[in-house]
C-alpha cells in the first residue's frame, strides 16, 4: 500500500501540495481506511507526505530554498556513486549502462522529457547500485526520494536536455574508460546543472507571473 501511493507521488498522480482524499482513494482500491492510514504514517516518516491535525495529509512540496540545498548534497552522493561504480563495475554492468544510455540518446532526439527523466532516473540507479555501498545506499535513497518530488522540473528549461544528455555522454565515456575520478567529477557536475537550470526556470517563471508597470 505504502509502495503503491509512493508510486502515485512520484508519478505526480498526487501532485506536491495536493490534499489525499482517503475515502476516494479506499473507495477506488476496494479497502478499508485503516490500512491506507498505515501507509500514510510511513510514507509521513518517509517526509513524503505531511500529516495535518484534523485535516488529513498533503503531499510534500520543495520549497525554493530546501532545493538549492538538497540538489548539492545529492551531487556530492552521487560522484561518490558514479566513483566506487567505475571501481567494482564489470564488463556486463558497462554494457547494461550503455544500453540505458542508449534510450536515453532516443529519447533525447524525440525530446520526450517524461520518457528521458525516467530512464534517467533508473541510469541514475544503476550506478548507485553498481556502487554497492550500504552506507552510500542510505543516505542516497533518503535524499533521492525528495529529488524525485522534483519531477526533473529543469528539463523543461529550454536547451537542458541537449546539455543533459551531453554529460551523460561524458559520464559514460569516463566509466568506460575506468576514470573513477573523471566519473565523479562529472556526476557531481551534472547534477549541479541540474540545479542551476532549475533556478534559471524558476527565474523565468517568477518574471513571466510578475505584474508589468503601466
Amino acid at each position: 500500500m505504502a509502495t503503491r501511493l509512493r508510486n502515485m507521488i512520484f508519478e505526480r498522480q498526487l501532485a506536491p501540495g495536493q490534499w489525499i482524499d482517503e475515502l476516494a482513494l479506499a473507495r477506488d482500491w476496494q479497502i478499508s481506511r485503516t490500512p491506507l492510514r498505515e501507509a500514510l504514517k510511513v510514507l509521513a516518516a518517509e517526509g513524503l507526505v505531511l500529516p495535518v491535525p484534523r485535516q488529513g495529509c498533503k503531499v510534500a512540496e520543495i520549497p525554493e530554498d530546501e532545493a538549492d540545498e538538497l540538489l548539492p548534497v545529492m551531487a556530492l552522493l552521487e560522484g561518490r556513486c558514479a566513483y566506487e561504480a567505475v571501481r567494482k563495475a564489470g564488463e556486463a554492468d558497462i554494457r547494461r549502462l550503455q544500453q540505458l544510455h542508449a534510450q536515453l540518446e532516443r529519447h533525447a532526439a524525440a525530446r520526450d522529457i517524461e520518457a528521458y527523466y525516467r530512464i534517467n532516473h533508473d541510469f541514475h540507479c544503476a550506478v548507485q547500485a553498481l556502487a554497492g555501498n550500504r552506507w552510500l545506499d542510505r543516505a542516497t535513497d533518503d535524499l533521492r526520494r525528495f529529488v524525485r518530488l522534483l519531477r526533473g522540473r529543469q528539463l523543461h528549461w529550454p536547451g537542458r536536455i541537449e546539455a543533459s544528455i551531453n554529460e551523460h555522454r561524458v559520464l559514460l565515456d569516463a566509466i568506460v574508460q575506468r576514470d573513477a575520478a573523471r566519473a565523479e567529477r562529472v556526476m557531481h557536475d551534472h547534477l549541479m546543472a541540474q540545479l542551476a537550470a532549475l533556478k534559471a526556470l524558476r527565474q523565468h517563471e517568477h518574471q513571466a507571473g510578475a505584474p508589468h508597470a503601466g
